[in-house]
């Protein structure tokens, strides 16, 4: 009788359609296949592979920590599993998009994973303080939210401080067009453009770079990554129900409580905790008008979305 093939361990570093890139922990990389849909992965997965030629199949996807995802009408879309935290980058300018960042944030919070939101471009005076002021609500809120200016030469005190909150963790860099995401990737991982059209011919698909995911580490020791992925426009929630949204808000969870109704919507209720906190001038622990107005939008989006 002979003897199962002995399996290898690996972690994903890369990822474009039904092809991976997998790392040994020797730091070897090569091409894996999903054998089956059941073992299709993502990048942060840790994998058991088998090898074949020069490439391999993958076998088995070990039990994931958590999964960040985004789901809207037509697919769901995978960013990366066994974060230890997502960062947000954003930028005084273009001006980012509230409900952008509010949905990054609620999908990081259903998944129990971290989030940290830095805002770059310090440099911009009267542009940034503006953006600076409307990031208030969520620094109250509890949420760690850096300055930071990439353009500045050497390592200023911005990027040291955000280095320590990167500091042996693996976390997701999400953020809009403009943000200086890729700057951020550039500036912290040495080499990581050599990196990534290394990824690009061996999965044959240069042109298409920017649709794929990279594991990126930081330091020698392998203990800091950074994962880079696109995919920050559109961010579809619907595979958070409605009733749950106000639960992945921080603000509206702390006045929930005092609601009369266990199973109140927050949106016409009498008695409702949550509406009587909205306050137009919000500096202690109330909600603000534009936060209460993205929980309604989402929960009206929620409600109508189909349930998978």
């Amino acid at each position: 009788m002979s003897q199962a093939p002995e399996l290898d361990r690996g972690l994903v570093v890369a990822s474009h359609g039904r092809h991976v890139v997998v790392e040994t922990p020797e730091g070897r990389q090569l091409i894996c296949h999903p054998r089956g849909k059941k073992n299709q992965a993502v990048v942060g997965d840790r994998v058991l592979w088998l090898a074949s030629g020069d490439e391999g199949s993958i076998e088995k996807v070990e039990q994931r920590r958590n999964l960040f995802y985004r789901q809207d009408d037509i697919r769901t879309k995978s960013f990366a599993a066994n974060l230890d935290q997502v960062l947000i980058l954003i930028a005084a300018e273009p001006e980012f998009s509230e409900s952008q960042l509010a949905r990054a944030l609620v999908a990081a919070e259903a998944e129990r994973i971290q989030p940290l939101i830095a805002l770059n471009k310090s440099d911009l005076g009267d542009l940034f303080a503006r953006a600076w002021a409307r990031l208030e609500p969520y620094r109250r809120m509890g949420y760690t939210v850096l300055p930071l200016n990439l353009k500045a030469p050497g390592c200023p005190a911005e990027l040291v401080a955000l280095q320590m909150q990167l500091r042996d963790k693996a976390t997701l860099v999400l953020g809009p067009s403009g943000a200086g995401k890729s700057t951020l990737i550039n500036r912290l991982v040495p080499g990581a453009q050599a990196q990534t059209g290394e990824i690009s011919t061996a999965l044959n698909s240069g042109k298409h770079t920017t649709t794929s995911t990279r594991w990126y580490w930081v330091d020698e020791a392998r203990q800091t990554a950074l994962i880079d992925s696109p995919g920050f426009q559109e961010f579809g929630l619907q595979h958070i129900e409605a009733a749950q949204l106000a639960s992945l808000m921080p603000d509206l969870r702390t006045h929930a409580g005092a609601c009369r109704f266990y199973n109140c919507s927050h949106l016409h209720e009498p008695g409702c905790g949550v509406m009587a906190a909205v306050d137009e001038n919000s500096g202690g622990a109330g909600i603000s008008p534009s936060r209460y107005r993205i929980y309604s939008e989402l929960h009206a989006e929620l409600s109508q979305a189909p349930r998978y």
